[in-house]
């Protein structure tokens, strides 16, 4: 067993995303080398020459290495994904080694009920196990699959983080891709809405995508000196923006189990967002975190002041992101999933 390989198959480590971000937070824990991991990289951002190129990079590891594999693990999401992926999927199943389907798809009307049906219920029946990221998603895949009892929730991890918001500042960050899905115009008027009675307060945007287009809305609302764009941040730089937020606020029309959330429970920030894919599992309102429903710009201005300008609120949900994060969704308990499964799969333990 020593010898055997676990093939993990995803986007590049220098891809932005949230499956990168969780493949990087697998490959921190001890079961990387415990089960003698491999990433092998099939995607990265760039031209279409780019892309087709590192897809064959990857595709050729993975031709080199999979006959002594005693697991494929893929990560997919999207149409394209799933369609680079199943080329992988149909050579593991060649070789008859097991393979472990990990599904972050943020739409079941695109995917599984969307051109690439047929597809998808090829790959989910060639898997043994097929990791979803929360029960919503486990309901919804059982009920394509016309009830497989392989479908379980694995939910995405929160990195370790340790920090006493002893430099917080006043602001409410977003973090994500600045697109129509996520909802980042949405925030931009909610908080204009409010900003006249918290001139103390800032809106801070991270992430790549509409920057020109948030600039311009942001102009027109009169925000110029109140919303700032970060653009793509990573590394010390992002930590450094998480830690100084006081709020985080996520204003998503879908999601899988968005990682930017997680994130913002390892900062201990409190959070407000929309209950969309894998979040309504676990959101309480006024609990946990403060919720409404995706689009409601009266909602989310109302719970962006109750937030700002309620401190008792404001420190019982952000002790709540604490728990979260060193309870359910941490790396340790995460970790220990995905080796029981790997246990499993294998028909193997490994002490």
């Amino acid at each position: 067993m020593k010898n055997k390989h676990v093939l993990v198959v995803g986007p590049s480590k220098k891809t932005r995303g949230g499956i990168t971000s969780v493949i990087n937070a697998q490959k921190s824990t001890d079961i990387w080398q415990k089960w003698n991991c491999i990433w092998v990289e099939t995607y990265i951002d760039g031209n279409n020459i780019m892309k087709i190129a590192y897809f064959a990079k990857g595709l050729l590891q993975f031709l080199l290495k999979v006959k002594n594999s005693s697991i494929i693990h893929i990560h997919y999401s999207g149409k394209i994904s799933a369609s680079r992926k199943s080329v992988f999927v149909f050579i593991a199943k060649i070789y008859n080694i097991p393979v472990i389907s990990h599904y972050h798809a943020f739409s079941y009307e695109d995917t599984l009920y969307g051109s690439k049906k047929k597809l998808y219920q090829w790959m989910f029946k060639k898997s043994e196990a097929i990791i979803v990221l929360s029960e919503y998603w486990k309901n919804k895949v059982k009920e394509f699959t016309g009830g497989k009892s392989n479908v379980l929730v694995i939910y995405n991890p929160c990195q370790e983080i340790h920090v006493a918001h002893n430099k917080a500042e006043n602001y409410i960050l977003y973090a994500g891709t600045l697109n129509k899905r996520k909802g980042y115009l949405d925030l931009i008027k909610s908080f204009s809405k409010i900003e006249k009675k918290n001139q103390d307060w800032k809106l801070v945007l991270a992430g790549n995508g509409e920057i020109e287009k948030g600039k311009k809305y942001a102009k027109e609302l009169g925000l110029e000196n109140s919303v700032k764009f970060l653009g793509w941040i990573s590394g010390a730089e992002k930590n450094s923006v998480f830690e100084k937020a006081r709020i985080f606020c996520l204003p998503s029309y879908a999601e899988g189990f968005p990682m930017a959330i997680l994130d913002a429970w390892a900062f201990g920030l409190p959070v407000i967002t929309t209950p969309v894919g894998g979040l309504n599992d676990i959101l309480v309102h006024q609990e946990n975190s403060l919720i409404f429903q995706p689009g409601d710009i009266a909602a989310l201005s109302e719970n962006l002041d109750m937030m700002i300008n309620d401190e008792y609120m404001r420190k019982k949900i952000s002790e709540q992101s604490r728990i979260m994060a060193n309870g359910i969704f941490s790396i340790g308990n995460i970790s220990r999933k995905i080796d029981d499964l790997y246990a499993t799969v294998s028909g193997k333990r490994i002490k």
